[in-house]
């Protein structure tokens, strides 16, 4: 293992990307070792089988690129319009039609099971992997290995990692094949390991569950996770509005809910401009910043307003499978393309 710390810190200093707990060009191979030795308790005490505990344990490599990945979040640093330019393109609409002629029958059946519409479901896989299309470009160990190595959420991916683990053991699955993306995520709709151990749902049964390689398996199991996060058929995401151009930005993150009736009286209009048909139900409002999505005011005198969301439950049902308000309204955006 010393000579394999060695290697790595190679690997790091060409790279030019380095540990957070390293010194610039070097690898700290003790620490290293030590996660490995960690897993490997862990993993015995959750009585995980010898085989698959050695093939985790064979060779995790450290990959630089990742810990820069996790540094360089781009959803984080795009503005909301730039976000939906990027994500709710013509192609992947294009895309997300074309799956909706190949699958009809798999998104009834996943709509009639699950309660969650096809367009929505074909939002969610649109954005998770562009239907498939997305190569999954890391073994899912040596991703995890790296993020625990990093340290900013160590916990977190130590628990993944024996989710995995797990999976490998249950389905008899070589881990050292199991593929992913950077921050561990695997399959059509992305899920990680706990969540895939969670909501994996048998698709075509055959008694497995195989969400990166049968289409079946990972559309149910996207409609039974959100079905269990309260999914709603009867309600919108959410629907476009117009605010204000100098409407308060602490009251546009979402977290803030009113009556309808409230937010009318606050100035929010209809994406037409004419008045909200005010209602005591209980919306969050998401808008971009300030220079964003400007349109004319109702009488066309100046560009005095600016596009704005409000937003139903299943807007923040959203949220919990992915934490930001773009990549919720993206989905929103995206599913009334697929309609």
């Amino acid at each position: 293992m010393k000579k394999i710390g060695m290697i790595l810190s190679c690997v790091a200093f060409v790279c030019g990307v380095f540990p957070a707990n390293a010194t610039r060009g070097e690898f700290d191979s003790d620490r290293w070792i030590a996660l490995q030795d960690s897993v490997r308790e862990r993993a015995m005490a959750a009585k995980i089988s010898a085989p698959t505990i050695d093939a985790t344990l064979k060779n995790p490599v450290f990959i630089p690129r990742i810990v820069y990945n996790d540094k360089n979040q781009s959803e984080f640093k795009l503005t909301m319009s730039e976000y939906l330019r990027r994500t709710v393109n013509a192609e992947r609409v294009k895309s997300g039609r074309n799956m909706a002629k190949k699958y009809p029958t798999l998104l009834g059946k996943t709509h009639a099971k699950y309660g969650v519409p096809k367009h929505v479901i074909l939002a969610f896989w649109g954005m998770e992997s562009n239907y498939g299309a997305v190569k999954s470009a890391y073994r899912l160990k040596d991703a995890f290995f790296t993020l625990m190595y990093d340290g900013r959420r160590e916990k977190f991916f130590t628990e993944q990692l024996l989710a995995l683990m797990k999976i490998a053991d249950k389905n008899t699955l070589d881990i050292n094949n199991i593929y992913g993306s950077w921050a561990g995520a695997m399959g059509h709709f992305q899920f990680i390991p706990t969540t895939l151990a969670a909501y994996g749902a048998d698709g075509n049964a055959d008694g497995k569950i195989d969400i990166i390689n049968n289409v079946s398996d990972a559309m149910f199991s996207a409609g039974n996770y959100l079905n269990k996060l309260g999914w709603n058929d009867t309600q919108p995401i959410a629907r476009r509005v117009l605010i204000p151009i100098d409407f308060d930005d602490a009251l546009t993150g979402g977290d803030k809910k009113y009556t309808i009736n409230q937010w009318a009286k606050m100035g929010v209009l209809n994406a037409d401009g004419s008045p909200l048909t005010a209602t005591d139900e209980t919306v969050g409002l998401v808008a971009g910043a300030v220079d964003e999505n400007l349109v004319s005011s109702p009488d066309n005198d100046v560009a005095s307003y600016r596009t704005a969301y409000l937003t139903y439950p299943n807007f923040y049902r959203i949220k919990r499978w992915n934490n930001s308000n773009w990549y919720a309204i993206a989905i929103h955006e995206l599913s009334e393309k697929l309609k």
